[in-house]
């Protein structure tokens, strides 16, 4: 199938996308917009460059720090909200479930009450404006400690937010392991909130069976280190507890993958994983999510019939009931099949 073609069949199939950083569909506009009310002016073009000029892990992290600092005021939570919303409408993304980072704007003194109304504000005008369905979970990071992330829950268990369904475990894995992390995620569990966790990205296969057993994580967030670890690697098939893998994201961090080309996610598929494809952080690493199926179709050879699988994938590794995952699945097939019988020239 030609780009255009794909590209246009993805738009009008609805997607479910599991593992994005709320942060990181800020659109350049909206840095422009915060620069100049917060520090009086615009940036300069070359500026506005130089943020996304990167091409290591550190540049990427300098960037996502620089912009965060430009959100001064709490409201200026509101923008990402327009944001979000395009990049929804533009992806046909019909359910999201996004990440939500709380501990640098609690640092700078914000109240985690009225960020969570904020993010409420915005799923419900998501909704109104566009029938999407969004919901958060709350990253408690692992990158400041154990107490730290046991303060994030309690905010989120305070707040009693019904868009926030879970809370996830970002950061740097090998620094900071899921094992020390165990009690948070109990007491989050019995709090009725569901939980994820960043690993297997960098770190190799302990880190997930680690996050599984200790944690008892629902999703894994990227764990591609399962390919290299084919015992493991079955026992996940078996399990089917969902990957959520963003190909350009660790093609970019390159710890086993450096080139999209031999990118693991298709052993991973035909070995019978449940891996969800995603984005992690589109407008850092340039790449939308049409964009990522075009990536595993183009350069890893998924068929279109895998293509339509990782599409149900997302919607049935979602944290919403099994009522909803068979009418949405449903809504794929029919605008699946929709599309194809009005493009009869174009072949399955």
């Amino acid at each position: 199938m030609k780009k255009k073609e794909f590209y246009d069949l993805l738009t009008s199939v609805p997607k479910a996308e599991l593992h994005l950083h709320e942060e990181a569909v800020i659109s350049k506009e909206t840095i422009n917009k915060l620069h100049k009310e917060n520090f009086g002016g615009t940036m300069s073009k070359d500026a506005l460059k130089g943020l996304f000029a990167y091409s290591d892990l550190a540049g990427f992290l300098d960037s996502f720090i620089t912009i965060q600092k430009f959100f001064t005021k709490v409201d200026n939570l509101y923008y990402i909200t327009d944001d979000l919303e395009s990049y929804l409408i533009d992806n046909n993304i019909s359910y999201c479930e996004t990440f939500f980072s709380p501990t640098s704007h609690l640092r700078k003194g914000w109240e985690f009450g009225r960020m969570s109304q904020i993010l409420a504000d915005g799923a419900e005008k998501i909704m109104r404006d566009t029938g999407r369905t969004v919901r958060y979970i709350v990253d408690v990071s692992r990158s400041f400690g154990v107490e730290n992330a046991q303060h994030n829950l309690d905010l989120v268990i305070a707040a009693k937010n019904p868009y926030i369904v879970g809370i996830g475990l970002g950061g740097n894995e090998e620094a900071a392991p899921a094992r020390d992390f165990q009690s948070v995620f109990e007491n989050a569990k019995k709090a009725g909130l569901h939980v994820v966790a960043h690993a297997g990205e960098t770190v190799e296969s302990w880190s997930m069976k680690d996050t599984i057993n200790l944690l008892h994580a629902e999703r894994i967030g990227h764990g591609i280190s399962a390919a290299y670890d084919e015992p493991f690697m079955q026992e996940l098939a078996e399990s089917r507890i969902p990957l959520e893998i963003s190909p350009t994201s660790n093609t970019f961090i390159g710890k086993y993958v450096k080139d999209i080309k031999d990118h693991p996610i298709r052993k991973l598929f035909d070995a019978g994983v449940n891996v969800t494809l995603n984005t992690d952080d589109p407008t850092f690493f340039k790449v939308s999510l049409v964009d990522e199926y075009w990536n595993v179709y183009h350069n890893l050879g998924f068929s279109l019939d895998g293509i339509k699988q990782l599409i149900l994938n997302g919607f049935n590794a979602s944290f919403i009931s099994d009522e909803e995952k068979k009418r949405r699945s449903d809504e794929v097939e029919s605008r699946w099949t929709a599309w194809f019988q009005g493009h009869p020239q174009v072949k399955l």
